[in-house]
């Protein structure tokens, strides 16, 4: 599809869903705190064994609790108990109930592929008719999350406020798998459907696009680099993992370990489902849920802190199913063998190198990112010849869309862009 220019609707989600996967969400809080009871003997007791760093305070706790009435602790752990269940249970609703939409409009279309669409920024109502001549960036995101966490809502928006600084967006939405995409390899994501786009915006704006890659959709734009290098003007990696070893290898190594197991359901729908992937995600800190969502109760639903919220979290509960020949090479040899960073990451039988990549490169290394450690983006920041590197003080998520997101990231990375942009040749 070339040249539509009008808008197609909105990315938003199809309806409040979450937090999802529900039953994991709840499960998690209900054991944990529903184990307060049955620990509590063993603990008044002084049985309950303890990690070493958390020993002396248990026992300075329990020697402090000493004089207190049994019965009565126990009536009053059993109400706390109740009352986090309770609260639990009112963050959910207020979250499934609250009036927030994202309705933003999404900007033209000008290719499409399957049901992959490239969407131009630079068309948007923020963006001047001069950016339509400016710079181009061809924005390539994660296939595993929608893409409009880079246009999550108005005055959170990485990709319109670059558009309004005079830069053009060209966000790949890799959509969702259909039945051609189910069968779809990397390979076929970066070597096809990726190396067309970059086709396409290079004929249409007679330029060289500048390739920025979030988490995932950085090691396909880092793919694109290492086929297709003389045809982009620069790369940038936005908290992209390359060794799945580093800092949380027993976690990758349980994701692999997910892999046989899926197995069947793979073969049997094509693709991962994903619900299936949020509970991995979520296996990196399985009361992170919980806690945001005892927050939220306690926020005024009116707040514009409510708002944000709620329109993040639509976001995390609106992913994409992953197709099974991806998701296997994704669990089994990044995660599971750590192909990428032992040169073993094959595309169309060739090896990605980031050594061979020459290109002047930027890797954001967000301080905080509990989703890829900053050790393995680091790995990938150290292996590219012209590479530079920053570590912000954000969150992996944050970066993006957080309080200090255009201070710390949007501000340098739009100053970086900038200084690299060549003009028309």
């Amino acid at each position: 599809m070339d040249g539509a220019k009008t808008c197609a609707g909105t990315m938003g989600p199809p309806g409040r869903l979450g937090p999802r996967p529900l039953p994991l969400h709840l499960t998690a809080a209900g054991l944990t705190w529903a184990s307060s009871r049955s620990a509590l003997p063993l603990w008044s007791s002084g049985s309950l064994p303890w990690k070493g760093e958390l020993a002396d305070r248990a026992e300075s706790l329990r020697q402090k609790l000493g004089a207190a009435d049994p019965e009565v602790f126990s009536a009053a752990v059993e109400r706390e108990v109740m009352q986090r269940m309770t609260l639990l249970a009112q963050g959910i609703e207020a979250y499934r109930h609250h009036p927030y939409r994202r309705l933003l409009p999404d900007p033209p279309v000008i290719w499409q592929e399957g049901d992959t669409r490239l969407l131009d920024y630079g068309a948007c109502a923020e963006a001047g008719p001069a950016v339509q001549s400016a710079a181009p960036l061809l924005v390539i995101p994660s296939l595993i999350n929608r893409a409009y966490v880079l246009d999550l809502m108005e005055g959170r928006s990485f990709l319109r406020w670059l558009a309004a600084r005079g830069l053009r967006p060209l966000l790949v939405d890799w959509g969702r798998p259909r039945a051609q995409e189910r069968a779809f390899t990397l390979t076929d994501y970066i070597a096809g459907r990726l190396e067309r786009a970059l086709d396409f915006v290079v004929e249409e704006s007679g330029r060289k696009p500048l390739a920025i890659g979030y988490c995932m959709g950085g090691l396909l734009a880092l793919g694109l680099a290492a086929r297709r290098q003389e045809d982009l003007e620069a790369l940038v990696l936005l908290a992209t993992p390359w060794d799945f070893h580093a800092d949380n290898a027993p976690h990758s190594r349980l994701a692999a370990a997910c892999l046989p197991l899926a197995a069947p359901l793979l073969e049997v729908m094509g693709e991962m489902p994903v619900d299936l992937i949020q509970a991995l995600f979520a296996s990196l800190d399985p009361h992170l849920v919980v806690r945001k969502f005892l927050s939220f109760a306690r926020l005024d639903p009116a707040s514009s802190k409510a708002e944000a919220f709620v329109a993040l979290e639509d976001w995390l509960n609106d992913g994409v199913a992953l197709a099974a020949p991806v998701a296997r090479e994704c669990l089994g040899r990044w995660y599971g063998d750590n192909s990428a960073a032992q040169g073993q990451w094959l595309l169309a039988g060739h090896p990605v190198d980031p050594a061979a990549v020459t290109l002047p490169a930027l890797s954001v290394i967000p301080a905080q990112d509990r989703i890829v450690p900053p050790a393995s983006a680091l790995a990938l920041a150290n292996a590219l010849p012209a590479g530079e590197t920053v570590t912000p003080t954000v969150g992996h998520i944050g970066m993006m869309v957080g309080g200090r997101a255009e201070a710390s990231v949007w501000q340098p990375l739009q100053e970086w862009i900038l200084a690299r942009a060549a003009g028309p040749d």
